[in-house]
């Protein structure tokens, strides 16, 4: 199934991408996506369930990386069929991006690999919308860059996510002024990712820290500025998820955030 990115970010309401970092089983993602798409229907916001079948950037080579391609798309694909729900997952190489593309709704280039051209023009090729996350490391304008590869390639809709620059060691800092210059360099709908925006990358032993208690403080910021959605890692209990516990939202605590940023997004568009 092929999507319209300009369907799931409809201008007149907030899309939602939220799900586990990683696909941990089936059962949780199905479980969880439930429960997010119906708390999303009660805020009238569109949503995207999302998870990574694996995670190729993972601070330690230890770490849980997920069940794979083949096993992560069959999950996906239940998940998809099961709670009625369009499915975005990470792509790390090209020749992932044909396959993914089988089963997956939107393609996600994740923020360390923005630049890489051959995965920008194979997540093209396929024709499904991309999600393109804004690399820590580049200006708002770099981003037209990017987005340019990726369109110039025959690509299909295209968004961008901004998650915070680089700011020393073990910290990420959102300049809010970042969302506006990258819809206006690159004309795309503007997600913020409200979660890993506060993460605090290689500050544990071995795992990404995070401070999970200030993502709803810049989700309302966000919120007043303009986005066109929210991304989100949740999960049933952050404190034992596999990937990016530190930084993922409980259910309550989505709901409670989703609830504030609604009626900023609403109280910003009257006043426009």
């Amino acid at each position: 199934m092929t999507t319209d990115v300009t369907d799931l970010f409809d201008a007149r309401r907030l899309t939602l991408i939220a799900g586990p970092c990683v696909i941990e089983s089936f059962e949780m993602c199905r479980d969880l996506a439930a429960k997010v798409a119906e708390m999303a229907a009660r805020h009238n916001v569109g949503y995207i369930f999302k998870a990574s079948f694996d995670k190729a950037n993972r601070t330690s080579l230890t770490s849980f990386r997920g069940p794979g391609l083949e096993r992560g798309l069959e999950i996906l694909a239940k998940v998809k069929e099961e709670v009625g729900v369009p499915v975005l997952t990470d792509i790390h190489q090209p020749a992932q991006a044909a396959r993914a593309a089988e089963v997956v709704d939107v393609l996600q280039i994740p923020a360390f690999l923005c630049r890489q051209t051959d995965l920008l023009v194979a997540a093209a090729k396929t024709g499904l919308p991309t999600n393109i996350k804004k690399g820590q490391f580049l200006a708002p304008e770099d981003m037209r860059h990017a987005v340019a590869k990726h369109q110039d390639s025959g690509g299909g809709p295209v968004s961008v996510t901004e998650r915070g620059s680089s700011f020393g060691y073990h910290n990420l800092v959102v300049d809010m002024r970042s969302l506006v210059l990258v819809r206006r360099a690159t004309g795309a709908p503007i997600i913020f990712d409200a979660t890993h925006s506060i993460q605090r990358p290689g500050s544990g032993d071995g795992t990404t820290g995070g401070d999970r208690e200030f993502a709803p403080l810049l989700a309302r910021a966000a919120a007043a500025v303009g986005v066109d959605g929210l991304f989100c890692e949740v999960h049933p209990n952050p404190d034992e998820a596999l990937s990016d516990g530190p930084n993922s939202l409980t259910l309550d605590m989505l709901e409670h955030m989703l609830s504030e940023v609604v009626a900023i997004d609403a109280a910003r568009k009257q006043t426009r």
